[in-house]
């Protein structure tokens, strides 16, 4: 469900209070592993950690008003969520499962969104590891990257040649 908050402590003082418990963990465990490049704040009506407009001043290519969304912690109807966006895409590795099921928890993933119902669902050496794992000069990186494919893949192919 999408949030009002304008904070994040207003996000969190919203919450019931197993659902706090469970969000600040995961979000301790986040926060424990996060490149310095990166800001925690509101995106989407959803605790948001982000590329800023002083690191990546382009900003996030859908909207480039807005800085580059990395991951996202909310609290849903029926379930909460992490998104990573970095376990999204062509190229993925499957590293994120794996550690998951190393960790003896069940993993209910979509693209880039994490569902759980209790905090004891969440292996949190993993969501810190996930973390960990894409400073933010390499997401940066990354992100062009997947920018360049992207236009590359979207241009107008030419017509093939007639057969004579």
């Amino acid at each position: 469900m999408r949030s009002d908050a304008t904070t994040v402590k207003e996000y969190l003082a919203a919450l019931t209070p197993d659902r706090r418990k469970a969000i600040e963990a995961v979000r301790k465990a986040i926060l424990d592993n996060l490149d310095d490049g990166y800001e925690e704040g509101i995106q989407y009506g959803m605790i948001g950690y982000h590329v800023p407009h002083s690191v990546y001043p382009a900003g996030y290519h859908c909207d480039p008003s807005r800085p580059v969304p990395f991951a996202g912690l909310a609290s849903q109807k029926n379930y909460m969520s992490l998104y990573l966006m970095t376990a999204y895409g062509e190229g993925v590795d499957d590293w994120l499962p794996k550690a998951w099921a190393k960790a003896g928890k069940k993993l209910d993933m979509g693209k880039c969104c994490i569902r759980f119902k209790r905090l004891e669902d969440v292996p949190l050496d993993v969501v810190g590891e996930a973390i960990r794992r894409v400073p933010c000069a390499k997401y940066i990186k990354q992100y062009q990257q997947l920018i360049k494919q992207n236009a590359a893949a979207s241009k107008p192919r030419k017509a093939a040649s007639k057969a004579k």
